[in-house]
């Protein structure tokens, strides 16, 4: 079974792990509905899809 030649050590290790981690989000406001919602994305509001600050998906009426 082969072995590294050198171990790297638990401190170089984590030095070089330090920059990966987790980012926030950016929050955007759609302009129609005020809504928050991330960057690209759609944001559901009442049944209804928007998407930019435009109607994608319309709400499906109650067939009672």
């Amino acid at each position: 079974m082969a072995h590294p030649k050198s171990r790297i050590s638990k401190q170089r290790r984590r030095k070089r792990r330090t920059h990966k981690k987790a980012e926030m989000p950016q929050i955007a406001t759609c302009s129609t509905t005020k809504e928050p919602h991330i960057y690209h994305r759609g944001v559901w509001v009442e049944g209804n899809l928007y998407y930019r600050g435009q109607l994608v998906i319309k709400a499906a009426e109650d067939l009672d």
